[in-house]
């Protein structure tokens, strides 16, 4: 590894803490002179460094830059990781590495900006610098696209179990893969997959997360200023999270839910929308109806105002806003 990459790497196992030039020289088996060349090349990429005469160098608490590297010290060895400071869309680019380099399973790309983020049914996701998690996950799955419905299930898990442990906050998840706090959508979840038409298997699938982790200091654009929201709204506030550790955190209970038989638990049990009346689009046609319950491998189980059931496997659902008789829907 490069002396930059094992100074980051020393730098976040001692975050808040002051390394001295000397210690870190002996550590990294170099001079004091290459140290002090790695710190100005990680500052002028925008670390927080902080330096004191007979202290030595700290990398703040508050540094919040995304990083391969320090994203690579939270996960080990075993995972591919590319990080972009602007990208176009996360989906697209993994894709193209998937069919062009055949990217192996595991490959994770994420970028503090996206140009061109992608929402479902076409829509563009905001995505904003420096206040979010715009990421996309290669999975290889030996099922059928049947087999494998339940994936996308499982990453709202993981966003809401990654959040849970590193933010102490609890989100709702909204059928299909959407995840709201306080009424607000925070995070939008977007799978795509290529099959081989001739076998009925998946070649892959790629799960793209956009998280809200602050929200803009301009605000959010105008149409969304009634249904974004964010983890810990504007960093002017002060509340931080560390992007690359809850990222980290994602990305492990990702891989580790894609591995697991069975629908999480918790895809039900925090679930907004049972027990609520639903708005259905599907395929151009809105309808009303009741929803149920989360069925095993996924389904939501509604009742039709004609009293029959049906177990939806896709479509899009709004539920009223604070679950109340008026007109807004989320």
């Amino acid at each position: 590894m490069s002396v930059k990459t094992e100074l980051i790497r020393l730098f976040t196992e001692k975050k808040g803490e002051y390394l001295s030039g000397e210690e870190l020289a002996e550590r990294l088996s170099c001079t004091r002179a290459a140290v002090w060349k790695a710190v100005e090349q990680l500052r002028k990429e925008g670390y927080e460094i902080a330096a004191a005469q007979n202290r030595g160098y700290m990398l703040s608490e508050n540094n919040d830059l995304l990083s391969a590297e320090e994203l690579g010290s939270y996960l080990g060895s075993g995972k591919q990781l590319r990080v972009y400071p602007e990208i176009s869309s996360t989906n697209d680019v993994l894709k193209g590495f998937a069919v062009s380099e055949g990217a192996p399973a595991g490959t994770t790309i994420l970028s503090d900006l996206q140009t061109g983020g992608k929402g479902r049914l076409g829509r563009r996701f905001f995505s904003p610098k420096g206040c979010g998690l715009y990421m996309s996950m290669l999975l290889r799955p030996e099922g059928s696209v049947t087999d494998n419905l339940i994936l996308t299930a499982q990453s709202a898990v993981a966003v809401y179990r990654a959040v849970k442990r590193v933010c102490g906050i609890e989100l709702g998840i909204k059928w299909v893969n959407d995840l709201y706090l306080d009424g607000r959508k925070v995070c939008g979840i977007l799978s795509e997959g290529q099959a081989n038409f001739e076998t009925g298997k998946l070649d892959f699938v790629i799960v793209g997360i956009g998280l809200n982790v602050y929200e803009p200091e301009e605000g959010y654009p105008e149409e969304l200023q009634e249904k974004a929201g964010s983890l810990l709204g504007k960093r002017s506030a002060g509340a931080r999270v560390n992007r690359n550790l809850l990222a980290a955190e994602l990305i492990r209970e990702f891989y580790r839910l894609s591995q697991e038989q069975g629908l999480a638990k918790e895809y039900s049990e925090k679930n907004i929308v049972p027990g609520h009346r639903v708005r259905i689009l599907d395929r151009g046609t809105v309808r009303e109806a009741d929803a149920l319950r989360i069925l095993p491998d996924g389904r939501l189980e509604v009742m039709e105002t004609d009293g029959t059931k049906q177990a939806l496997v896709y479509g899009e659902v709004s539920v009223r806003r604070g679950f109340l008789l008026d007109s807004s829907w989320i």
